[in-house]
């Protein structure tokens, strides 16, 4: 093993706090419950654990400090202090090797910091990844990644999604208030299958385009197309929406450009409230109009209304 000092990243003269805080840091980013396919993390933490259980206890760790033994545990010299009280455990006169292929997190030994096992209850609820003799546990199957498109008006009012997996078998997703692309929901075991258990499934979700709408944060954007005489004499006009087509009141003398809002008919927040539809009015005129053109030309609208362009 490499200098344990090194393996977790703190000088030599650290306290023994730092020492606890440095291990506890490794060992999260580590474990393999959270690196489930990542054999360097494994090593990783293997490596930590090592490092820890010699630094954590006191006589160890002065011995290392002294040269008298190794970052394995071995004497560095036939006489480097490995017959100091008789016979370790295991009967060798040095001791137990941490590390070592018979080394045992679950002996208790320690000084006053405590080994590896007595932090895996503090942050891993108790759950050594080593059974006797420093054996990994069985590994979980590997996660499979999925992508889901969902329709515009799905992702907006939340409806449940069908999602068929690799082993044909079909599954309801319920999709979260707050989604976005990007989102990735976790469906626990329906991964590989492994000796641990099975792995997950990971489907990042992805919001299909809408040929009508936009989305505008949480709000629904869309552009009403009406014709001249509507906005002039006004109208009530049948519109889509995420739920389904409503009728909207134009009055009259409406300008294009004005924005109605309809009220919760956008996305669904985090927090359960919903978003609005934003109607923006968009005036169409005809092209090349004989009739629309004769009005015009015996009309004139003497306001200024660029005044305020200062051009």
């Amino acid at each position: 093993m490499r200098d344990p000092y090194t393996v977790l990243g703190v000088a030599r003269g650290a306290s023994e706090a730092d020492i606890k805080k440095a291990y506890r840091r490794l060992a999260k980013e580590n474990h393999p419950d959270r690196n489930a396919d990542n054999a360097k993390a494994l090593e990783r933490f293997k490596e930590a654990n090592s490092a820890y259980e010699l630094l954590s206890d006191a006589d160890k760790k002065a011995r290392f400090d002294r040269g008298e033994i190794d970052a394995d545990g071995n004497p560095t010299s036939p006489f480097g202090g490995g017959f100091r009280g008789g016979a370790g455990p295991g009967g060798s006169p040095f001791g137990a090797r941490p590390g070592a292929a018979g080394f045992d997190f679950g002996n208790g030994r320690g000084g006053a910091g405590g080994g590896p096992e007595d932090l895996f209850a503090e942050l891993f609820g108790g759950r050594s990844p080593f059974g006797g003799g420093g054996r990994a546990a069985p590994a979980k199957g590997a996660d499979v990644a999925y992508r889901l498109l969902v329709p515009f008006e799905d992702a907006a009012t939340l409806k449940a999604q069908r999602v068929t997996l690799r082993s044909g078998r079909t599954v309801e997703l319920k999709l979260p208030a707050g989604v976005e692309s990007g989102r990735q929901l976790k469906l626990a075991g329906q991964g590989e299958a492994g000796p641990g258990g099975a792995g997950d499934a990971l489907v990042t979700i992805e919001i299909d385009r809408h040929r009508l709408f936009r989305r505008d944060g949480d709000d629904v954007r869309l552009d009403l197309p009406l014709t001249l005489g509507e906005a002039v004499e006004g109208a009530k006009v049948r519109l889509p929406t995420v739920e389904g087509a409503v009728t909207l009141t134009i009055p009259p003398g409406t300008t294009s450009g004005r924005v109605f809002r309809l009220k919760g008919r956008g996305f669904t927040r985090a927090d359960g409230s919903r978003g609005d539809q934003l109607v923006t009015v968009m005036i169409d005129l005809p092209v090349a109009d004989a009739a629309l053109q004769q009005f015009v030309a015996g009309w004139r609208d003497d306001r200024n209304i660029r005044a305020g362009f200062g051009v």
